[in-house]
């Protein structure tokens, strides 16, 4: 059986052994949930599209009224050298940042940064060619430009989800589809454009380089997407850090498509994988 590693995290100011790593419970991501966080992935040793994730992180603070305590290069140097002193190959790095230790348990104060990395699996190609099944429910993210460390919503849903013989759920306003609480969403209309939900979704970075990457096979469109329109799609998938793009065949109780994935869906799969390549020879060299 395998040991399991010593694992390391970064900690207000230095890196520490992970199970020493703790914060004082006035903090205020304890007392009322208040916090942003972000996450990329390290393949081969190499964090992808950094540069992009650490963008978001510092956007989603300014959101949240939060003031990373920290320049950008000061933030690349401790996530590098948390990389070398883990090593895991294929891991997840996450970013937290806190309201800090409140003295009313309500104030903010000065925030708490934190890094953690941990040991990262991708869909099995098996889950890929089968596609996933999908509920929907009707709510909106608060601030959902930001990534907040709220995921109340999700986590409550998860016996229901389970309940329903589904592996997620999709999110909508009166009909008006935006998000999952992990993942973006597009579909495949009739005609092969590729479309997204434009508001009240989270800027995912893996849903710009699908879009981008899309635009020059397909026509995209960022906008409205209707219930109806799902339902009426030709394929449906979700995109994310973790998953990367894995196909959607049922959405409640209607089957997408052929109840398949697509081939537009498996193409731009094989294209973000390339791309993913590509950004880990660049990092090496």
């Amino acid at each position: 059986m395998p040991s399991i590693p010593k694992l390391y995290a970064f900690l207000r100011g230095e890196i520490l052994p992970l199970d020493e790593a703790f914060l004082h419970v006035s903090d205020l991501s304890i007392q009322r949930g208040y916090g942003v966080f972000d996450f990329l992935k390290v393949q081969d040793g190499h964090p992808l599209f950094m540069n992009e994730y650490l963008a978001r992180f510092y956007e989603s603070a300014r959101l949240m009224g939060l003031s990373v305590p920290v320049p950008d290069h000061t933030l690349k140097a401790a996530i590098h050298e948390l990389i070398l002193k883990n090593n895991l190959p294929l891991s997840g790095i996450k970013m937290i940042l806190t309201g800090g230790y409140s003295a009313n348990g309500y104030n903010p104060a000065a925030p708490n940064l934190i890094i953690l990395q941990q040991p990262l699996s991708l869909p099995d190609q098996a889950l890929v060619h089968k596609g996933i099944k999908i509920i929907t429910h009707a709510y909106v993210r608060e601030l959902a430009q930001a990534k907040t460390i709220n995921y109340t919503m999700g986590i409550r849903l998860i016996n229901e989800i389970k309940a329903r013989g589904a592996d997620d759920v999709l999110y909508h306003h009166e009909g008006i589809v935006t998000e999952l609480p992990r993942c973006n969403f597009f579909i495949i209309k009739q005609d092969k454009t590729v479309a997204t939900p434009g508001q009240d979704v989270l800027p995912g970075i893996t849903r710009k380089h699908v879009l981008e990457l899309a635009g020059s096979k397909y026509k995209t469109e960022e906008g409205t997407i209707t219930l109806d329109d799902v339902f009426a799609a030709k394929e449906a998938f979700l995109t994310s850090t973790t998953k990367r793009i894995l196909p959607v065949v049922q959405v409640d109780d209607m089957i997408i498509g052929d109840g398949k994935p697509g081939p537009v869906s498996l193409s731009l799969l094989a294209d973000l994988i390339s791309l993913e390549q590509a950004q880990l020879a660049t990092g090496k060299k």
